[in-house]
């Protein structure tokens, strides 16, 4: 059956699963590179495919705005506008609309928002974000939701009325005039950080039997031990045959901490954005490329790492093409930084199935180095 999930193995509640989809099997855990505009910035399909991706994310708001959800499925869809034949995930637009501030007015059926590009008047509602994503194509499609302040209980339980009320609303949008054999609806979980609102919220979802459920609403302000312990409390409520999505996070100790917690799928923008900023990723923390430190330094990002960048090139040499700002040094440092999470997904995923799971998050977790800690590195974001 299309979007049936199976788990393989558990430890705790660590999960080995795979989803069935159209454009194949989805094992979990997972992550998935962000594609926003259709296309992982810097990183060809090709090399997508050579680092072992098996999903990947496009967002609706911005391909909805350029070149719209019309042209893209004169194409064929966005899997065939992209040249990307595995799995697809596209999210409903509603995180971006609802961080422009000033530029959006919300209402209880829906947001108008003007265009970034050109100051443009757009309206999203639960059925316009369902039609853009059955025009775009993706295999799973996210239902529109508000994404509100995390640790304000009376905007929190606003947003949260609408979300519920809007996930009615996208769930019959989609069984109208959407293909269920060829899209599945996940619906998200919102809450805050509250466990009386997250639990409302996975009760409330859960009972429309989607074939998925996402975690909304985390890594948006709210502290580590804040997302941690709501993560913890959230997942453990969520259905247990069913693909559980944390959305939007993605550093490697929270790629770990959200496996350990029950996550089967991630995504983020952080590998490749990071990487236009001169940092890598390593299994011990983030480093700046920048530093003077790596000028003569003769040795790859990371050794024992097999990614093409580390097996071909010096720090030395990518130190430099990121003070001259070569779109080269964006391409190998993304391609580094996605090799290291896409492995450690497979890692993890092993380890999970061989019953070693807690020894190898355990070990992880007490070498890596939170950000500013790593060599002494300072990190440079945007």
């Amino acid at each position: 059956m299309v979007f049936e999930f199976s788990l393989t193995a558990q430890q705790g509640s660590a999960r080995a699963g795979v989803l069935q989809t159209p454009h194949g099997p989805l094992p979990t855990p997972v992550f998935a590179p962000v594609g926003t505009q259709a296309t992982v910035k810097a990183v060809e399909p090709r090399e997508l495919q050579e680092l072992g991706a098996t999903l990947v994310l496009a967002n609706t708001y911005h391909l909805h705005l350029r070149p719209g959800e019309d042209l893209v499925a004169e194409f064929g869809g966005v899997h065939d506008f992209m040249a990307w034949n595995g799995p697809m995930l596209t999210d409903s637009g509603g995180f971006q609309v609802f961080s422009l501030g000033e530029m959006r007015d919300i209402d209880d059926d829906g947001v108008t928002f003007r265009s970034y590009l050109d100051g443009s008047i757009h309206r999203f509602t639960p059925e316009v974000s369902i039609q853009i994503q059955h025009k775009l194509g993706a295999d799973v499609i996210m239902a529109f939701d508000e994404c509100p302040v995390p640790n304000d209980r009376a905007a929190v339980e606003r947003a949260l009325a609408r979300t519920h009320h809007w996930l009615d609303r996208c769930a019959e949008e989609h069984a109208r005039s959407g293909d269920l054999a060829r899209q599945a609806l996940f619906g998200i979980v919102q809450g805050g950080i509250f466990p009386d609102l997250r639990a409302a919220s996975v009760e409330y979802a859960a009972g429309l039997d989607l074939p998925g459920y996402a975690i909304g609403g985390l890594a948006v302000g709210e502290t580590k031990a804040e997302m941690v312990h709501t993560l913890e409390q959230t997942t453990s409520l969520m259905p247990a045959n069913k693909p559980r999505y944390l959305m939007g996070v993605g550093s490697p100790e929270d790629l770990v901490n959200g496996v350990a917690r029950g996550v089967d799928i991630f995504d983020c923008v952080l590998p490749t954005r990071v990487a236009r900023n001169g940092a890598a990723l390593t299994r011990l923390g983030r480093i700046n490329m920048r530093n003077r430190q790596y000028a003569t330094d003769h040795d790859p990002i990371e050794p024992g790492c097999t990614c093409y960048t580390c097996r071909t090139f010096s720090r030395g040499y990518v130190r430099h093409l990121v003070q001259s700002s070569e779109i080269l040094g964006h391409q190998l440092l993304s391609i580094h930084n996605l090799h290291l999470l896409l492995t450690l997904m497979r890692e993890m995923r092993a380890a999970i199935i061989d019953g070693t799971f807690d020894d190898y998050a355990t070990a992880f977790l007490a070498s890596y180095q939170p950000v500013g800690a790593a060599q002494g590195a300072a990190l440079h974001t945007a």
